[in-house]
């Protein structure tokens, strides 16, 4: 019996590629170190509902990707999003004129990779610390000691920087992907018992320590109890304060927050903060997946591509393509 395809990472990059590999009659086994599956497409089950802390919505322009979509929709799983959009620059709100569509998970971001993942074979809460070839084939060790294995082929599915530690036995790779910097975010929620009293749903944000906010409870199928919002920092402002306290971090954007926001703001009844080490690729790259098809192993992620939630797929998408093809 043929071995199965180990793939580390669930996000929507692993998933993808977990979906394409199935679909062509292959076996996966996936891991990942979380409690659930998503990555940067997770959201955070708080007292305030579910919280979209890391992707905070979607475009598609792949036809590849506009057919999964499709079947996401058909699903249920995803929904188009009609925020009203603002813009913030010199110090002054304005209407944006950005009419692109824009896709979310219902009810919450993750429900698309939940949806994805189905009945997939499955490690949650397992750290892969190693990835090693035997005699035929290849071995995970994890955090724990434990190893796992054999597999025929691997796909890491994962931010450079964390791949770039499983790739010692793939010269051919690793030196590529230890070339790639990522740039963290930090990002906060807030929710207030009152609605904010502005028409602002989601807003593009230049000269503050912000990036976006957005009115995460306008989003279809979320919890409306509270008025909850979210908000981005830039990748500057976040490397710069990259080690500094959740409730500093809290305090600073909430200010930011309210200095742009154009109507009064009560004291929040809810606060959160998330650190996003890897967030994005600090630049483009349009390899769109790696490969080493001699030592079947194959590595994805969104900074493979655009860094987007689409090219995140593709990369995945194309990783399992690439893998199929040196089989032939």
């Amino acid at each position: 019996m043929t071995a199965p395809i180990a793939i580390v990472g669930a996000g929507i990059a692993g998933l993808a590629a977990a979906q394409t590999l199935i679909r062509a009659g292959q076996q996966v086994q996936i891991f990942d170190k979380s409690r659930g599956s998503g990555g940067r497409m997770a959201s955070k089950r708080s007292e305030a509902g579910a919280l979209d802390l890391g992707a905070q919505y979607f475009t598609a322009r792949d036809r590849r990707f506009i057919d999964a979509l499709n079947e996401w929709r058909r699903a249920g799983c995803a929904a188009e999003w009609n925020p009203v959009l603002y813009q913030y620059r010199d110090g002054r709100l304005s209407p944006s004129q950005d009419e692109q569509p824009r896709w979310v998970g219902v009810t919450r971001m993750s429900a698309i990779t939940r949806h994805l993942l189905a009945d997939l074979p499955v490690t949650f809460d397992c750290r892969i610390t190693e990835v090693f070839r035997g005699a035929q084939h290849w071995h995970l060790l994890d955090a724990s000691g434990e190893t796992h294995g054999p597999f025929a082929q691997v796909v890491i599915a994962m931010p450079a920087p964390q791949a770039t530690a499983l790739l010692s036995s793939v010269p051919k790779l690793a030196a590529t992907v230890a070339g790639v910097s990522m740039e963290p975010t930090w990002s906060v929620a807030l929710a207030f018992a009152t609605p904010l009293q502005t028409p602002v749903e989601g807003c593009f944000v230049q000269g503050s320590e912000l990036d976006w906010l957005a009115r995460n409870r306008c989003k279809p199928g979320r919890d409306t109890t509270l008025d909850t919002w979210v908000l981005h920092a830039t990748s500057a402002w976040s490397k710069a304060h990259i080690d500094a306290s959740k409730d500093a971090v809290i305090e600073r954007l909430h200010g930011a927050f309210a200095e742009l926001i154009g109507c009064p703001l009560p004291a929040p009844a809810f606060t959160l903060a998330h650190r996003w080490l890897y967030a994005r690729p600090a630049q483009p790259h349009q390899w769109g997946a790696l490969a080493d098809p001699d030592m079947g192993v194959f590595v994805c992620g969104d900074w493979c591509s655009s860094g987007r939630v689409e090219g995140a797929w593709l990369s995945g998408h194309e990783a399992a393509q690439q893998l199929l093809s040196s089989l032939d």
